[in-house]
C-alpha cells in the first residue's frame, strides 16, 4: 500500500510575472521572495507559522507529521545528505541548465555545456546510490519528494533518463504513488499565458537586484 500524507490547505497563487512575490504580505513569509512558502495555521504551541525554501518546509512537515523523515538518528542523517545534496546541487545546477537552454536571450554554448554536464554528473550520482538501493535513503523520504520535480524535467535540462537505468527506475516508481500524481497533475492557467520574451516579465524574473 502506497504511505501518503494528506494535510489541510488552502492554496493561493502568486504571480511573479507581475512582481506579486514582493509584496509586504508575501515577504513577510518568503523574505527570499521566492516559491515555495507556506502557512501552517495550527503551528507550535496552536499558532500559526510561516516557513519558506523547500527543503525546510519538507522537515517541518516530516516532523510534524511524522511521515517520510525517520526519527533515528542514522536514518535522518541519510534523508538529510540527500536533501541538501538537492538543494545545494541538483536543484541550482538543474535550474540553470533549464534556463541557459529555454531563457537566455541568446545561446551561451558554454553555459549550456557547463550546466549540462553537471546536471548529467549528478544524474549518474544518483543513479550510483540507486545502484542497490529502492530510494535515496534507503526508504522513501523527504529527499526523494525534494528530487522527482526537478528528474522529471530531465529532458529540458538536456538529460536522457534511458542513460540512467537506475534513476529512471526510481523515477518510475515514484511517480505512480498517488500523491505524486496528484502534484505532477497540477496546472496553473495564468502560468501558461506569461511570455517570458517579454522585456517587462523578463525584468521581473530575471533581472533583479538588491530591493
Amino acid at each position: 500500500m502506497l504511505e501518503e500524507c494528506r494535510l489541510p490547505y488552502i492554496v493561493r497563487t502568486v504571480d511573479i510575472s507581475k512582481g506579486e512575490q514582493f509584496s509586504p504580505q508575501f515577504l513577510a513569509i518568503s523574505p527570499n521572495n521566492r516559491m515555495p512558502a507556506i502557512v501552517d495555521p495550527d503551528g507550535p504551541g496552536g499558532r500559526p507559522i510561516s516557513v519558506f525554501e523547500s527543503g525546510a518546509i519538507l522537515q517541518y512537515l516530516g516532523r510534524k507529521t511524522g511521515k517520510f523523515y525517520p526519527r533515528e538518528e542514522r536514518a535522518r542523517v541519510a534523508v538529510e545528505e540527500w536533501l541538501f545534496w538537492q538543494m545545494g546541487g541538483l536543484g541550482p545546477m538543474a535550474g540553470q541548465a533549464v534556463h541557459f537552454r529555454h531563457y537566455a536571450p541568446q545561446a551561451v554554448s558554454y553555459a549550456i555545456s557547463r550546466y549540462g554536464d553537471e546536471v548529467n554528473r549528478l544524474y549518474g550520482v544518483m543513479n550510483a546510490r540507486l545502484a542497490d538501493r529502492a530510494f535515496l535513503a534507503g526508504r522513501y523520504s523527504i529527499a526523494d519528494i525534494a528530487c522527482v520535480g526537478w528528474v522529471r524535467l530531465a529532458a529540458r535540462q538536456g538529460q536522457d533518463l534511458a542513460q540512467f537505468p537506475n534513476l529512471k527506475r526510481w523515477f518510475e516508481t515514484i511517480r505512480v504513488r498517488a500523491a505524486v500524481k496528484r502534484a505532477f497533475a497540477i496546472r496553473v492557467e495564468a502560468a501558461s499565458a506569461v511570455d517570458p520574451r517579454d522585456p517587462k516579465v523578463r525584468a521581473i524574473l530575471f533581472g533583479q537586484r538588491a530591493r
